[in-house]
């Protein structure tokens, strides 16, 4: 078992559990300070229904797409890259709109989640339902995404949960020693760091939405001769060109070429279609991303991301 191909769920799962492990951490120290943890229970079971809700949904879509497969079996080599397509399409808006999103929310972050504590608190009778539902949702948001993820390697998704597994580790442990333990950590730099590597992690999986969409055109060309006009040439229907073969030199499915590839999206064949819908992912996504950041502002700490023992 190649456990390189668990890295990519980890680092995903890694960061998107410590933006979670962040709402759990900032409520748990709003119920502190107001003397309120006895609606500490209510936190508890937004994290359980939200890590409940992910898994619900795992199941769901493993089995919707085995019924699938299971009723057009002669259409099995088309219906496997369509359902890469779309899990690879979903995984990358939702993964790129988080991004942006987090890095933007990051300096009032913490803010908001106190205002949303303190008028819940003000709301006795329902402030456990609204306690529950604020961690619900974090926690919820952020293991759907893992999942979709997961989905995007059908066929390493034993692997892929492994990492999603050791991710949710790692994420549980860094909330624990920021939260419980008071332990220092540079969140801002380790955002900005798995941010840079969620891109091109990202950037990986635009490369694989069009390889699998090429495979799902080909196969129906394959099926149906009388569509075949609308492939471009034998090897490729929408991709274009091939710019590299280096499957001799550094092959994408051994050392160190099956890392390069798990990690920043390398391929040892790459077609123009692919490096151009690349290119400009990372100049997009990657260059909003960067704005985002607001070098020129240092003095604007964000609150969550620096001070999250005071919180």
């Amino acid at each position: 078992m190649d456990f390189t191909l668990a890295l990519p769920t980890f680092f995903v799962t890694l960061r998107e559990g410590v933006e979670a492990a962040l709402v759990v951490g900032i409520v748990l120290a709003c119920l502190s300070k107001a003397q309120q943890t006895q609606l500490n229970r209510w936190v508890y079971l937004g994290i359980g229904a939200g890590l409940l809700g992910s898994v619900f949904t795992g199941i769901i879509i493993r089995s919707s797409v085995l019924q699938v497969q299971r009723s057009l079996p002669s259409l099995e080599s088309i219906i496997e890259p369509l359902f890469d397509c779309l899990f690879c399409a979903i995984a990358i808006i939702m993964l790129s709109w988080m991004l942006l999103w987090m890095t933007r929310q990051a300096r009032s972050l913490k803010a908001n989640i106190e205002g949303s504590v303190t008028s819940a608190l003000h709301h006795s009778e329902a402030a456990g339902w609204t306690i529950f539902s604020l961690i619900c949702i974090a926690v919820l948001r952020e293991g759907i995404e893992t999942v979709l993820f997961v989905f995007t390697r059908v066929q390493q998704s034993n692997v892929a949960a492994i990492g999603a597994g050791f991710g949710l580790l790692g994420a549980t442990a860094i909330g624990l020693a920021l939260f419980k333990f008071g332990v220092r950590i540079d969140l801002r730099r380790f955002f900005q760091v798995m941010g840079v590597l969620l891109l091109l992690i990202v950037g990986g999986l635009v490369i694989s939405f069009f390889k699998n969409l090429d495979a799902a055109l080909y196969a129906v060309s394959i099926i149906d001769p009388a569509r075949a006009d609308f492939c471009i040439s034998d090897q490729s229907c929408l991709l274009g060109p091939l710019l590299w073969d280096a499957r001799a030199v550094l092959p994408d499915k051994q050392l160190p070429g099956v890392l390069l590839k798990t990690l920043l999206g390398y391929r040892d064949r790459l077609y123009a279609g692919q490096l151009l819908a690349y290119v400009l992912f990372l100049l997009t996504v990657g260059g909003s991303y960067f704005r985002s950041l607001n070098p020129s502002a240092p003095s604007a700490k964000p609150p969550a991301l620096e001070e999250p023992s005071q919180s």
